[in-house]
């Protein structure tokens, strides 16, 4: 099978197409052929090695000191269910299927366990428009649930036109509150019809000058201050640190010990049950996927590229051979 494999610690370039052989699933395993993937912000970090240097040695230590240990990124997909292991009895062949799993979907064929966060596709969603829904939606579901949001709460998305803040803010709307997206006056329109009731634009404004106070803050860049998260929320505002770095932790131990406003730091976790519940959320017409851009998968270096540029709106989606030569036909 082609697969993405990456060579060392770098640019996109150091990416590069190789046949692999293609694996088989085990006794509780699903076999997926991929139709779909994309290139997250965490496959850019992982490949560049930009980690936080509180963390850069353990993380050296896992990943590989020289070389990555695990050359094959891509952690969302979607595509068809091969073969399904002995024990496998939630999947059938011929399903159509989408999920996130660390590692391994840069590749034609990539194997799940089947109790990971891997779930049936809703109807009339295509392959792409599969893919770029698991990271982002679990994300900021993980989150936002523990600032445990009431109706009518204000919440202020950071980093509103990402794949996280796409979802956050359509989430947030959601569970009844008021949303107001940070991001390019460009992304404006889109932030706006995700269901933000206001935008403000962070190259003209500094939202922790406007004097307004939110109840919760979602942080998907990870570059807000404890002097803004204070300015700018009510007296037990909550800051959910989605892109925490090395600091974010030590900010939620510290927040936790003096005063009544939080900071939330944590590793979100990828549950079945949570992606068939975004699942249903897409299904219905809650939630929908927001694709910045669609690359060949022979071109994925130019993926990880427009990841690296910042300047991504939602997913970067890699259509795999067949489906792209499915789509030529349709």
């Amino acid at each position: 099978m082609k697969t993405a494999v990456q060579t060392a610690y770098g640019k996109p370039e150091v990416v590069v197409i190789r046949d692999t052989p293609k694996p088989v699933a085990g006794d509780n395993e699903v076999l997926v052929k991929v139709m779909a993937t994309t290139v997250t912000s965490g496959d850019s970090r992982m490949r560049a090695f930009r980690i936080p240097a509180a963390f850069w040695l353990p993380a050296r230590l896992f990943m590989g000191i020289t070389k990555p240990r695990k050359a094959v990124l891509g952690v969302e997909f979607a595509g068809t269910v091969e073969a399904i292991g002995k024990s496998v009895t939630r999947f059938a062949v011929g399903d159509r299927v989408f999920g996130l799993h660390i590692y391994g979907a840069h590749a034609e064929y990539k194997v799940v366990p089947d109790d990971a966060a891997i779930a049936t596709m809703p109807d009339g969603v295509s392959f792409e428009q599969a893919a770029a829904i698991p990271f982002g939606a679990l994300t900021a579901q993980f989150f936002l649930r523990k600032a445990d949001i009431k109706p009518g709460q204000k919440v202020l998305v950071n980093g509103a036109s990402g794949a996280v803040g796409c979802f956050a803010v359509q989430l947030a709307r959601h569970y009844g509150a008021l949303v107001t997206g940070v991001c390019t006056a460009a992304n404006a329109e889109l932030v706006r019809g995700l269901g933000a009731s206001a935008v403000i634009d962070y190259k003209s404004t500094n939202f922790s000058r406007t004097g307004e106070q939110f109840d919760v803050i979602v942080d998907t860049i990870g570059n807000i201050s404890l002097g803004q998260f204070r300015r700018t929320t009510t007296a037990s505002g909550i800051l959910l640190a989605v892109d925490g770095g090395g600091t974010a932790f030590l900010r939620a131990a510290w927040t936790g010990l003096f005063g009544s406003r939080k900071v939330i730091a944590a590793v979100s976790e990828d549950k079945q049950a949570d992606l068939e519940s975004v699942r249903d959320l897409v299904a219905a017409g809650t939630l929908r996927p927001t694709i910045d851009s669609r690359y060949p998968f022979d071109e994925i270096v130019k993926a990880h590229a427009r990841v690296d540029s910042g300047r991504k709106r939602g997913a970067v989606v890699v259509i795999m051979a067949e489906a792209q030569t499915a789509l030529l036909r349709a």
